[in-house]
């Protein structure tokens, strides 16, 4: 496994960490036993960057999680959660709320103390209030050691200068950015340079698009257009007949970006973990990289947005 500075935050981090939502069942029906068993695989596999949420369940993969962390010792990870976000459809970014919400996380959790608390989906939010009363709510846990550092997640790309350009420095130590550093959409990197600028860490979420460029494909609730959908089949189906796994492809590409600190991949199979961090090891395949990247390159950067309309990216189609 190897290893990079998140950011200005000390925190070294593994490239490849384990993104706990698959423990909630977000994608498919899973098995909290097998979920108990993917968390220690990962963290046995050198992953030691545990990121979780109270609405991914909701509710449940932090459980699932805390159980999992019971039998660990709390120096071999950091753990990041989220505030903000809960049921389908709730939020609530307010002082007061985020403030419970760290008490709660704690307590399915296992634990006293979160390495990284951040902003969940922030584009759901008036990012005045993520300015003047979210963020400087999380900074007064920071200052009472209930925290470590503060970070903001998102979708749209716009988000993120749009707040950290409006606070003052180290408030915003990380962001967290998903579908948009896979082999489809790279817009991220654009953005790398000023994160970098800022000593904001950089998390990428999601290097398989949410299932996107799998052989089982997206959920059914994918935000994704339709031709979304087909391109990036096309490049499912053709890595399926030269016997290639485009997962490999896409871990091995969601890696590579020197600015990006680490890549979450979510998965409640012990078995696939270990797949996951072997492709780390494994020599990239350069000539199906440029064949895969030529097929998608009809959709290159299309992508597909949410939330308040002032927060909304400009959609590329």
């Amino acid at each position: 496994m190897h290893y990079r500075q998140l950011g200005s935050t000390g925190l070294n981090v593994s490239v490849l960490s384990f993104g706990a939502s698959s423990l909630g069942g977000v994608f498919r029906v899973t098995d909290d036993q097998a979920g108990i068993r993917a968390v220690h695989t990962a963290v046995d596999l050198g992953i030691n960057f545990i990121d979780v949420a109270p609405h991914y369940g909701p509710y449940r993969a932090e459980d699932v999680l805390g159980r999992a962390l019971q039998e660990l010792k709390r120096d071999r990870y950091f753990l990041a959660t989220k505030v903000g976000q809960y049921a389908a459809g709730e939020f609530d970014f307010s002082a007061a709320r985020v403030t419970r919400s760290l008490d709660e996380s704690c307590t399915r959790l296992r634990v006293d103390y979160i390495d990284l608390l951040q902003c969940h989906d922030i584009e759901f939010a008036a990012l005045d209030q993520i300015v003047h009363e979210t963020l400087p709510a999380l900074v007064r846990l920071r200052e009472q050691g209930r925290i470590g550092h503060i970070g903001i997640t998102g979708l749209p790309l716009k988000i993120f200068p749009a707040v950290l350009d409006r606070v003052g420095p180290g408030v915003v130590e990380t962001i967290l950015s998903f579908c948009r550093h896979e082999l489809n959409d790279d817009a991220l990197a654009a953005l790398a340079p000023y994160l970098r600028g800022k000593g904001v860490g950089i998390i990428n979420a999601s290097p398989t698009g949410m299932g996107l460029l799998t052989e089982r494909g997206a959920p059914a609730w994918h935000p994704a257009p339709q031709a979304l959908h087909d391109g990036a089949r096309r490049a499912v189906e053709y890595c399926q007949s030269v016997g290639a796994d485009i997962v490999k492809l896409a871990v091995q590409f969601a890696v590579s970006h020197p600015f990006i600190a680490t890549t979450l991949v979510g998965t409640a199979s012990p078995e696939n973990i270990r797949k996951n961090v072997g492709y780390l090891d494994e020599p990239v395949d350069f000539e199906l990289m440029a064949k895969v990247l030529a097929i998608l390159q009809p959709i290159k950067n299309h992508n597909f947005t949410r939330g308040r309309p002032e927060n909304r990216d400009p959609i590329i189609s």
